[in-house]
């Protein structure tokens, strides 16, 4: 378990790196490399199970059956699991702002306010306070597990989480001797990652590099609405696509979608009242005409998530909004960490503290709905210049050049949020940390493989329902 948070930014520097040097006698940096599951490890389908009982009954199938195409889609949908393993060990008491499910796929290109392009993170469903180490762990064993699926051998995997773990230790030391606002203006746009990578890429990387943010351009609001939408008698609406996609009309009898509706219409309007005036007048330009509810990734298959379609000044000015349901961090149970009256706004405070831009239709509400019980919400942009990586087709250079991307982008993030001159000092000058983590990783990577095979003997057994889209 993880100690109170001590903050030590305002420390003298020397007193922080002190700070930074002890925390290697609660767990040191080859302690990093210990995983074992151990007997008493809780089942870790019954982990899931308890998640799928707050969600909508008919999704939690899907849900199964997308953790149970590969053992990186279980990954990605196993957060839960990996947070009671780790919380089960001794940490660091290093704590930043965590993003709580930082796998390489949560890394992509999104587009500022200023219309620029930038790598960062994008999904903070979990986050939550808690020690650094949680967050370079999970990121680390990704790449193993997307390394297995690609058929690289040992070497290969390894040397992706080695460079992931160098370029996230190596930027904080950079970080620790930056002044507080340098840190805060700092951001990976497309300049950046290409001096980030200058030294390692040759001419097919840059290809492949310059292909992937062209294509990022093209993702915007009105690919997703021409996309996403038909001509209907009443305009543009939402076109239906189920389960996946399934307007609000299709869902309840008339008469329960109207009710529906306006408890929609009350969650659009509360969570207007989360964002700065500015932005509230510029929301007040588009009316709410259609809503549809939509699956969306592998975790979060089951919460509730609707699509808001809203129009300008005729059907050819569009904004889509996603509101999507805020549950309790997977993290929560295992940290001390800040609690939160609405975990909406958990996850838009923990998202604009550690994203260098955030969508500026980013905000949250709260609503009781017709069956009773009581619910949050954040709401955002749907798409807007999103890249997104595809670790299938990334052969082991161009992987390991993603993986530098991301360790030192998650840096980034948690040098905003937690005291880099304490963490670099921890991680020090050598690669013993990124050693440990290579060997962690291994073994993570193994366990989410007993861990997939056991959800596939659930599945066969009758104990899940699986549902293959």
């Amino acid at each position: 378990m993880t100690e109170p948070n001590i903050f030590t930014a305002f420390l003298p520097a020397a007193e922080r790196a002190a700070y930074g040097r002890s925390a290697r006698n609660r767990v040191s940096r080859s302690d990093h490399s210990h995983f074992e599951a151990g007997r008493d490890r809780p089942d870790p389908i019954g982990v899931i199970e308890r998640q799928s009982a707050t969600r909508v009954p008919e999704l939690v199938p899907i849900r199964y059956g997308r953790m149970l195409e590969s053992p990186f889609r279980f990954y990605r949908g196993a957060a839960a699991i990996m947070a009671m393993d780790l919380g089960r060990f001794p940490d660091t008491g290093l704590r930043v702002q965590l993003c709580g499910d930082a796998h390489l796929l949560n890394f992509r290109l999104l587009a500022s306010p200023e219309r620029h392009l930038v790598f960062d993170i994008n999904d903070f469903d979990e986050t939550l306070d808690g020690p650094f180490e949680w967050d370079v762990k999970r990121l680390a064993a990704s790449f193993v597990i997307a390394a297995r699926a690609n058929g690289f051998p040992v070497k290969e995997q390894n040397s992706a989480v080695q460079t992931c773990v160098q370029a996230y230790r190596e930027r904080m030391r950079e970080f620790a001797g930056m002044g507080t606002l340098d840190i805060w203006y700092a951001q990976d746009d497309t300049d950046h990652m290409r001096k980030l990578l200058a030294s390692s890429m040759d001419k097919e990387a840059r290809r492949r590099a310059d292909e992937a943010t062209a294509k990022a351009r093209t993702r915007t609001h009105l690919q997703a609405f021409a996309k996403l939408t038909e001509a209907s008698a009443e305009g543009r609406r939402i076109a239906p696509d189920p389960p996946l996609i399934t307007p609000l009309r299709d869902l309840t009898a008339e008469s329960g979608a109207a009710e529906q509706e306006k408890e929609l219409q009350v969650i659009l309007d509360d969570y207007a009242h989360t964002l700065s005036a500015e932005r509230r007048h510029l929301l007040r330009h588009y009316r709410l005409v259609d809503i549809a509810r939509k699956v969306v990734g592998v975790g979060s298959v089951g919460t509730r998530c609707w699509i808001l379609l809203l129009l300008g000044r005729d059907d050819d000015d569009p904004l889509l909004l996603q509101a999507k349901e805020a549950q309790e961090s997977v993290l929560a149970a295992h940290t001390h960490g800040e609690r939160y009256d609405n975990q909406g706004r958990r996850v838009v405070s923990g998202q604009r503290l550690i994203q260098t831009t955030s969508d500026i239709f980013l905000g949250w509400t709260h609503v009781v709905g017709l069956d009773g019980h009581e619910r949050d919400f954040y709401v955002r942009q749907l798409r807007d210049w999103k890249g997104i990586a595809r670790p299938e087709t990334m052969g082991p250079d161009l992987l390991r050049l993603f993986a530098r991307l991301c360790g030192a982008s998650l840096a980034r993030a948690h040098a905003r949020s937690g005291d880099p001159v304490a963490i670099a000092t921890y991680l020090g000058g050598s690669d013993r940390f990124d050693r440990a983590l290579t060997v962690f990783a291994q073994a993570y990577a193994d366990q989410n493989e007993r861990d997939f095979a056991a959800l596939g003997a659930a599945s066969r057994s009758g104990r899940v329902t699986v549902e293959e889209l």
